[in-house]
């Protein structure tokens, strides 16, 4: 049976994945792009999914809060991850995660 949550509905068509766990690493929501690109994992644990180094981060987030946000390459294709932990009324309910097609050519701009 797959766990109740309740995502916001416009996150549903986003054009990037985004992906939602409970403190367990259980998999509670999955947008559109999410599934397409993982296949439907929906009520299923995540952890069994990463290597060790990256189960420590997911667990330190979990644990403490905070963000991880790295780049990466795969299948040619530049994405930035963003992790983070999401709460319900002040407490960690689990890891949401952002996954961002990149363009190959991306301006920077700093501003005061």
């Amino acid at each position: 049976m797959e766990p109740e949550f309740n995502a916001p509905s416009w996150s549903d068509e986003l054009d990037c994945a985004v992906t939602l766990c409970d403190t367990e690493g259980v998999v509670l929501y999955q947008n559109e792009r999410s599934i397409a690109v993982n296949g439907d994992v929906r009520g299923r644990s995540m952890l069994p999914c990463h290597n060790e180094r990256s189960r420590a981060i997911i667990a330190r987030l979990i644990a403490e809060g905070g963000r991880n946000v790295y780049t990466i390459e795969k299948r040619g294709v530049h994405k930035l991850i963003y992790q983070t932990a999401w709460r319900r009324k002040g407490v960690i309910g689990g890891l949401v995660e952002f996954s961002l097609e990149l363009p190959d050519k991306m301006p920077h701009y700093v501003r005061s």
